[in-house]
């Protein structure tokens, strides 16, 4: 018997519009959208038109049929909404970064499991093309033992975006905390709590205000990770280069998800949603059982719609929640280190990183 849980979102813009409500509207089996907050407009309507319109979050969480919020707003607001929502006694998803600090992330953790509620962090990069494909690739051991991996995510934007807080400056604003964020978490999900940070962050544009090019490289040890990001980049170069002891794997191109999902597309109206074409498949050099292989590999589905399955079985069926706000403090934690670093132009310690496990399937 379906059991939907009764879900609000909070903010609608373009997180909330691209990112999750498709996810949410297209498993009526798994949530049923009750409230949404939207300060001006009712452009949810159109996906949600029994939806609630309310116009604050005091409004919203006095609603008591809510067992779920899904927060999408600017993230110097994380941490107020975030611990509003858990004091009423509301599940949270959180867009990432989690956090602006460590220590509202710290604070946020405490409370949810003070007050018994499930706070997880959106990190829908684990659910790429490319990721998975890479997990696949490093848990078959098909590069032999990881000594470098290099990971680019780029865009080609230099004019200043109107309107948008991103380019502000103002507490978590810029692209380390913006597309960083995914690039970070899929590294401590590939290799677990790095050792030392060593970034050059930088205002690269003219008109910057606030960071809009990093480099930031984490020593594993025997594995070195470098995380790359700019706003100039017209032509990308690889998006994912990796090199082990057996064997290198060349990712090229984005997931199709996201071109999708701006051009107003449901996960239900693309066929074979998450596939990628085949000419994007990355190449593999390597040896395998004595003979050297050097081919396209396929590309494995990507959706991250799987986020909001997890969520479910989560909240219904008790089963371990997969993004942990533990992560996502970690997440910002290096984010923190790699600007002590830049501004120190010297090498920094991974201090005030949690041991906790990423989900190992």
């Amino acid at each position: 018997m379906s059991n939907p849980i009764k879900t609000a979102i909070i903010g609608f813009g373009a997180a909330g519009k691209y990112m999750h409500a498709p996810f949410i509207v297209t498993q009526p089996q798994h949530y049923e959208v009750v409230a949404v907050l939207e300060r001006n407009l009712e452009e949810s309507k159109q996906l949600f038109p029994a939806a609630k319109i309310v116009r604050s979050i005091e409004a919203l969480l006095q609603l008591q049929e809510i067992e779920l919020v899904i927060i999408t707003t600017p993230n110097e607001t994380h941490l107020p909404y975030t611990k509003a929502a858990l004091l009423a006694g509301k599940n949270v998803v959180l867009e990432k970064p989690f956090t602006i600090s460590t220590g509202d992330a710290l604070e946020l953790i405490a409370l949810s499991k003070q007050v018994n509620k499930t706070l997880s962090v959106f990190q829908n990069r684990r659910y790429v093309t490319d990721f998975l494909t890479i997990k696949e690739i490093l848990h078959k051991k098909l590069l032999g033992d990881v000594h470098e991996f290099e990971a680019h995510y780029h865009r080609y934007r230099p004019e200043a975006k109107p309107n948008a807080w991103r380019e502000e400056n103002i507490p978590g604003s810029g692209i380390l905390y913006d597309l960083g964020s995914h690039l970070i978490d899929q590294a401590l999900y590939l290799f677990g709590l790095p050792k030392t940070v060593t970034a050059d962050i930088r205002l690269q544009r003219p008109h910057a205000r606030t960071v809009d090019n990093f480099e930031v490289k984490l020593d594993f040890g025997f594995t070195k990770v470098t995380l790359k990001s700019g706003m100039l980049v017209r032509e990308p170069g690889p998006r994912y280069m990796i090199h082990g002891t057996k064997g290198s794997f060349i990712k090229y191109g984005e997931d199709p998800q996201e071109a999708f999902l701006r051009a107003g597309k449901l996960p239900t109206e693309v066929p074979n949603w998450g596939c990628e074409n085949e000419e994007l498949y990355g190449l593999l050099h390597t040896e395998i059982n004595g003979h050297i292989i050097k081919e396209k590999y396929p590309t494995v589905k990507g959706d991250y719609g799987y986020y909001y399955q997890n969520i479910y079985k989560t909240l219904r069926e008790n089963m371990p929640l997969r993004e942990r706000p533990e992560h996502g403090c970690n997440t910002i934690r290096i984010v923190e280190l790699a600007m002590e670093s830049s501004d120190k132009k010297a090498t920094v310690n991974c201090n005030g990183l949690l041991d906790i496990a990423y989900p190992v399937d």
